[in-house]
Formats: C-alpha cells, sequence, structure tokens
C-alpha cells in the first residue's frame, strides 16, 4: 500500500482535519490534537467539562467575595471598627496571590485537573473551618488558607476550557466560562442577604464549603486532562486515548498511535517563558493592567456594602446594591465576549476601561436616588467585573499550551497585588475620614491607568479578527 493519505473520517462531525490514515475505517496512525480540537464540534463531553468547570468556578466566586458580604455583620457581631476588617481582606487576597502564581505553574507540569479537582477539596475545607472561627486573628489566618486554594481555579479551568474548545468559539467559551466566578460573586449577596437575617453570618461560610466539596467529587468522577497537555508533554497515553475516544467516538487509535500538537514543550521554570520569544512588553503590559483592574474590582467588591452603610442605607439594602455590581459583571461579561469577538480584545476593553473610571467616579457622588446608584453600581460591575474575563481570554489565546495556565496565573497573580493592596489602602482612607465622594474619585484612577495602558498594547498586540471568530493570537 502506499504512503500514508489524509482521508475524510466522521466528516459529518467535521473532525476529518488532523489525522492521518492508512485507508478509511483503519486505525489513526497520527492525530494531530490542535487540529482535531480545533474543529471538533460542541458534543457532550464539551458540555460536562463546561458544567463542572462552571460550578466550580461559580463557588470559586462565591467564597472569594463572600468575606465582603458578612462584613457588616461581623463587625457588629463583635464590635470592632470597620477599618480592621482591612487586613483581613489583605490576608485572604495573599493567600489568593500565593496560589495563583504557585499552582499555576505546578498546573503546567503535573496537568489541570489534579490541580483543579484537590484545590476544590483544599478551600472548600478551609471555608467550613472559617465558620468556627472565634475572633479576628483567626479569621484572618484561615482566610489566607482558604485563598490559596481559591486562587488556583481561574487559571487552570481558563486553561482547561480554552484547550478543549472549538477555534471559533473559543474567546467566547474561555469568556463565558469565567464569568461563572462573577456569578457566583454575585449570587453570594442574594445568599448572604437570606442566609445572614436567618441562621447568623457563619453559615455563608457553612454554605460556602459544602456546596464545592459535592463539585469536587462530580470533578473526580467526570473531568477529564487537557489532551493537547498530554501531547505536548507526552505522559499518559492511556488516558489521552480514552478522553479522545470519548470526544470522538468514530475515531479509532491504539497503543501505536502518534499523538502530535502544532507546539512542542520546553523544560525550565515556566514562569521564565513568559519573558523569553518576544512575550515580555506584552507580559508586563498585561501585568500592569491586571493589577489596576484587580485593584479596582476587589476595592468596590470588599468596600462597597459597608460604605453604602456608611451612606444611610439599611445593611440588607447595602448588600443588595452591591450584588449589582457583581450582576453587571455577569451580564456584561456575555456582552462583552460577543463583541469581542466581532471586533477584537483591545477596542472592546479600551471602551470598557474608559466607562468603567466615569461610572465608579459617580458612585460616590452625593445626592443620588437610590435608582441612580444601583444604575452607576451595575454599569462599573458591567465595565470592571465583566472586564476581567475579557483580559483572561486575552492572555489564554496569547500563551502556549506549555504557558497557558501560568500565563494566565501569573496575570492574575500579580492582579492579586492590587487585590492586596486596593482594600488595604481603601482601609487607611476610611480611617482617615474620607468622604463617599473622595473614595470613590480615587477607585476611579485605576481604570483610567488602565486606559492608557491598552492603547499601549496596541504596539505589541497585532489582531486579526476573523468573521466567524475570536481574535487570532500572536504566532511566536
Amino acid at each position: 500500500m502506499a504512503g500514508p493519505e489524509r482521508v475524510p473520517l466522521a466528516r459529518d462531525l467535521g473532525v476529518d482535519r488532523g489525522i492521518t490514515m492508512q485507508t478509511e475505517g483503519a486505525v489513526s496512525a497520527r492525530v494531530n490534537l490542535t487540529e482535531l480540537l480545533e474543529n471538533t464540534p460542541v458534543g457532550k463531553m464539551h458540555v460536562r467539562i463546561f458544567v463542572l468547570c462552571m460550578a466550580c468556578l461559580i463557588m470559586d466566586g462565591f467564597d472569594v467575595q463572600a468575606m465582603g458580604y458578612v462584613a457588616p455583620a461581623v463587625l457588629a457581631d463583635w464590635g470592632i471598627e470597620r477599618s480592621a476588617m482591612g487586613p483581613v481582606f489583605v490576608a485572604a487576597n495573599f493567600g489568593v496571590l500565593l496560589g495563583s502564581l504557585v499552582f499555576s505553574m505546578l498546573a503546567d507540569k503535573i496537568g489541570r485537573r489534579p490541580v483543579i479537582v484537590w484545590a476544590t477539596v483544599f478551600f472548600s475545607v478551609m471555608t467550613i473551618a472559617t465558620a468556627y472561627a472565634q475572633n479576628l486573628e483567626q479569621l484572618l489566618l484561615l482566610r489566607f488558607i482558604a485563598g490559596i486554594g481559591l486562587g488556583s481555579i481561574i487559571p487552570n479551568a481558563t486553561a482547561l476550557i480554552g484547550e478543549f474548545s472549538p477555534k471559533a468559539s473559543r474567546v467566547t467559551f474561555v469568556m463565558c466560562i469565567t464569568v461563572g466566578f462573577t456569578i457566583g460573586a454575585a449570587i453570594g449577596g442574594f445568599v448572604a442577604a437570606w442566609l445572614i437575617p436567618a441562621f447568623g453570618w457563619r453559615s455563608v461560610f457553612i454554605f460556602g464549603g459544602v456546596v464545592p466539596l459535592v463539585i469536587a467529587l462530580f470533578m473526580m468522577w467526570g473531568l477529564p486532562e487537557s489532551l493537547q497537555f498530554l501531547a505536548v508533554r507526552k505522559r499518559r497515553l492511556d488516558l489521552l486515548a480514552r478522553w479522545l475516544k470519548e470526544l470522538v467516538p468514530s475515531l479509532r487509535v491504539d497503543a501505536s498511535t502518534q499523538y502530535v500538537a502544532n507546539e512542542t514543550s520546553k523544560g525550565g521554570v515556566p514562569f521564565w517563558h513568559l519573558f523569553r520569544e518576544g512575550r515580555a512588553v506584552f507580559t508586563v503590559l498585561l501585568w500592569i493592567v491586571n493589577f489596576m483592574n484587580i485593584l479596582m474590582l476587589y476595592s468596590l467588591s470588599n468596600w462597597l456594602p459597608t460604605l453604602v452603610t456608611g451612606m444611610g442605607y439599611d445593611q440588607q439594602t447595602a448588600v443588595l446594591v452591591s450584588t449589582l455590581l457583581q450582576v453587571g459583571g455577569a451580564i456584561g461579561t456575555f456582552g462583552l465576549a460577543w463583541v469581542i469577538a466581532r471586533r477584537g480584545f483591545l477596542p472592546v476593553l479600551l471602551a470598557s476601561f474608559a466607562v468603567a473610571a466615569v461610572s465608579t467616579a459617580l458612585i460616590g457622588q452625593p445626592g443620588l436616588s437610590l435608582t441612580l446608584l444601583s444604575v452607576v453600581v451595575f454599569v462599573a460591575g458591567w465595565c470592571v467585573v465583566g472586564g476581567q474575563p475579557g483580559l483572561n481570554a486575552m492572555s489564554a489565546s496569547y500563551y502556549p499550551t506549555y504557558l497557558r495556565a501560568t500565563g494566565v496565573g501569573a496575570g492574575l497573580g500579580v492582579g492579586r497585588i492590587g487585590a492586596i493592596v486596593g482594600p488595604g489602602i481603601a482601609g487607611v482612607l476610611i480611617g482617615r475620614q474620607w468622604g463617599s465622594e473622595e473614595l470613590f474619585y480615587a477607585a476611579a484612577a485605576p481604570a483610567v491607568i488602565s486606559t492608557v495602558v491598552i492603547l499601549l498594547m496596541r504596539g505589541v498586540y497585532k489582531e486579526n479578527v476573523p468573521a466567524r471568530g475570536a481574535p487570532a493570537p500572536l504566532a511566536h
């Protein structure tokens, strides 16, 4: 028989690209996983991965934001000043910072699946433990430890979804999965408003720990490893074959099948590769925007309920108004994903951060009615909270497989420094008796800086927006 020829296989599924066969119906001799995954339409396995990661991210967002929602109740219960919560917010975000950096690099070495599953188990147990804190020192320590697990979820779920998604819908999938975090944060406000009056603030952490523990059990059963990761790293090819046959049932593979990807793995510490092969300038600019946006996001998320209470509203109203920040972010993510898929990352993010600066500054204006206040908070959430998934998707589309989790995680990790600094600065300013107007002017400043940095990115990130799909990443 003549040498290998490319023949249609499962043409009705659109997966014939990337498969080299000896003859139709025979075992595939060589499978290009990059091309196969890019052209395989969405099926049951895609849906299962998306649902499991979405559920995990929802509870990740719930638990990260829970402290902001229960803070007024904790202050009232323990009789402490509101500025005393600043170190607790800082400690939690420092834990998330460590988790984002350390476990993202670990996932690029051992795989996304084990990190996602066991980090979920870890933060679930520590969140339950938080419910039993007896003083501010215990609360601070437990939130720090829980944050280490919480910080590893977004970068690894983002990488996993990006590596399974068809090319035409990759950015939309990545942004939509990331919105799970925002949805969880928004749900947290409603759950806290219901649970705290009935069962006390500790019940919020019980809820936030038990639910993800159940999700982790489902992930142990149904979450596969990234097929591209296994091919690039050339490990556990038995599992690769099993999951690949589940993804494309018509594909026949055996122990002799060769799996390749359109990229290679590189040794050493993944972190340093972020600055090689022309990636350094983009990486630094991306870190600046992540830092500024997450500084702004967490300053608003953590202190908004307390500040709204200080504006004269009752505790329940303050929590519900603050929840609109996350609701706006959840809805805004879908809207921004739709526009980004057609217009590209840079012009959409540029407009989003510019509007974020204006809307955030307006929150503290005196004389706003409750309706106007709610609208302005919603718009700020659309732009600030909704803009972060756009940054995550841009990272996932830019970095190659062997760097993807590290690239997303490092950006988020640097952003967590903003999450640490922002609430701490806000606590200091509140302690110095700054008024609401001055506080929200200060909170708007990072969005102005993000707008300028996005303009600078135009020189290092060239977008090619195809008619049907998402912006193409730079070639390296």
